[in-house]
């Protein structure tokens, strides 16, 4: 009965969705940690390596080598703000924000069909768990 059990449900749901987003995205020969870095940019750009790190849930020191590599690739730069020389500031290059808008698009074209046959109503109600499921798993214990 495991198979109905939120964890099972929950891992097999990221990676079948892990798995369809990438073979869309595979054309753009990106890595596994790319697209949620760019969708955060995306939206955020401009963002400090720590504020990618939590926004993406990603370890800082794996972070510092996807940006490593993604700077080579020419997504993005580093940059510093206001003289503060302790922080970079991460930005897409126009080839970045390029890619970020089809991966932002493969995004919602694999969300309109997880959802395709689910009402609104039912829809907005697991989201709304959802939520309140990972609001209680980041409680600090």
């Amino acid at each position: 009965m495991y198979e109905q059990s939120y964890h099972y449900l929950l891992m097999s749901n990221h990676l079948t969705f892990q798995k369809k987003l990438l073979a869309s995205l595979k054309e753009t020969n990106l890595s596994a940690g790319q697209p949620k870095v760019l969708e955060h940019l995306f939206y955020h750009d401009g963002s400090s390596q720590k504020e990618i790190a939590l926004g993406c849930h990603i370890e800082p020191a794996s972070l510092t080598s996807l940006l490593n590599r993604m700077e080579q690739q020419g997504m993005i730069e580093r940059k510093m703000l206001h003289g503060n020389r302790r922080s970079l500031y991460v930005f897409l290059t126009s080839f970045g924000k390029e890619l970020a808008s089809y991966i932002v698009a493969a995004f919602e074209t694999q969300e309109k069909k997880i959802f395709s046959d689910i009402p609104v109503e039912e829809r907005e109600q697991f989201l709304k768990t959802f939520q309140k499921i990972y609001q209680n798993i980041s409680k600090e214990v």
